[in-house]
């Protein structure tokens, strides 16, 4: 088994959490939980197999490992990790992580996160599982950093940094790390839209935010997202939310959507 599949739009029910000491007694571990995610951050170098595939294991991997997976572990001596086990969301957005990451230097993170809700699993278990939650993401987020959209993430990053600022499609795949033509293409592979289009609809929709629920006069929203000529922000708002400044304003935060 190389990845699983997840879902984490709600948090996971966290059924014991602590800090795993093994390779003393004995240099080999099978084991099977019928029911319950595993998920392990190692401080150690061993070998794990999973459905007849075997992972490496090394100081900063992370493991996350599904239900009624029989494992087995080969150890170099004494060994320890930080473990969680529970259960995830059955409905939600399904997303493939590979079954073993090198967490790299997000490792003292998640190492804290999952310490963190050791300390608090008996007093506040909310908050362990929220802590558990938090390292599911950033285990996701891993996954996602080693694939060709990790370029697009920065460079929506960027965007979402500067709406306030000038904003060009090669200084936006500069900051990236890509060319402009590469970033293009990724760009419109994963939002669908193009980077132009991905700027003025962010725009649009922050102008949109802030005319509803803030008092903040209409130039500085005009300028805050980007477009400090009030006559051009009045045509965009036009063309993109159907109602000049002063109407979006008017319908207050309780008001119709006008996208």
């Amino acid at each position: 088994m190389e990845r699983v599949t997840v879902r984490l739009d709600d948090p996971p029910v966290v059924v014991n959490l602590g800090v795993g000491v093994h390779g003393i007694t004995t240099r080999r571990d099978v084991f099977l939980l019928p029911d319950l995610w595993q998920l392990h951050l190692y401080g150690y170098a061993a070998r794990l197999v999973v459905g007849g595939t075997t992972h490496p294991i090394r100081p900063g991997h992370v493991s996350l490992i599904p239900p009624g997976q029989q494992v087995q572990y080969f150890y170099n001596g004494r060994s320890e990790h930080l473990y969680a086990h529970l259960r995830l969301p059955d409905a939600g957005q399904a997303r493939t992580v590979p079954l073993m990451q090198d967490a790299g230097a997000e490792t003292p993170l998640l190492g804290g996160l999952l310490q963190q809700a050791v300390a608090v699993a008996h007093a506040v278990p909310a908050m362990a599982a929220a802590e558990v939650w938090t390292v599911l993401w950033h285990v996701v987020r891993l996954a996602e950093a080693q694939g060709p959209h990790a370029a697009v993430r920065t460079a929506i990053a960027h965007i979402e940094s500067n709406l306030a600022e000038p904003l060009t499609v090669p200084d936006i795949a500069r900051a990236a790390g890509v060319s402009h033509n590469h970033l293009t293409r990724l760009f419109r592979a994963e939002t669908g839209a193009n980077v132009v289009a991905y700027i003025r609809r962010r725009r649009l929709e922050q102008a949109r935010h802030l005319l509803r629920e803030s008092t903040l006069p209409i130039s500085a929203i005009a300028a805050a997202v980007g477009i400090p000529d009030l006559q051009a922000f009045n045509k965009a708002c036009r063309r993109e939310l159907a109602a000049p400044p002063r109407a979006i304003r008017s319908r207050g935060p309780q008001g119709p959507g006008c996208a």
